[in-house]
């Protein structure tokens, strides 16, 4: 990677996905009855707001301004969750999956930031960590999908 323009636009666009998880599990929060579903969305959204802090530094730290916000397709993704809710479509099935759905998004964008040639190792390194969680994210809400599936 030849210079932090570069750097700095591979890290907005995994700060956009950041705030889209966070905002998106937010809410999933909302729209779900079960303890263990609300907290893990609770928890995860914490998550993706201490990956989103993260991010800002590190967009600072080789001369960058942080992005605006989140991005349109995580908009239109909480948007449906909320649609699902508001129209009766909200049972936790429907919305566990479209959680999944949200993760297997933010899984592909670090996975696409990880081709990245010459990311500096420290930024390697964070984008590896946070790529991590997102994998945890997706396996506890595909757990999580699953047992739900097998009470329908």
């Amino acid at each position: 990677m030849s210079d932090n323009k570069q750097v700095v636009s591979v890290l907005n666009d995994l700060l956009e996905n950041s705030r889209d998880g966070e905002y998106g599990f937010k809410t999933c929060a909302e729209q779900v009855e079960t303890a263990s579903a609300k907290a893990l969305f609770t928890s995860r959204a914490a998550g993706c707001a201490e990956a989103a802090r993260a991010l800002e530094a590190m967009i600072r730290q080789y001369g960058g301004e942080p992005a605006d916000g989140g991005t349109a397709s995580g908009a239109l993704h909480r948007g449906w969750v909320q649609v699902k809710g508001a129209v009766g479509f909200d049972s936790e099935l429907s919305i566990l999956e479209s959680c999944e759905k949200g993760e297997d998004a933010a899984i592909a964008r670090y996975r696409s930031a990880l081709k990245e040639e010459g990311l500096p190792a420290d930024v390697r390194s964070l984008i590896e960590r946070q790529a991590a969680g997102a994998q945890k994210n997706h396996d506890q809400i595909r757990d999580l999908r699953d047992a739900a599936r097998a009470r329908s």
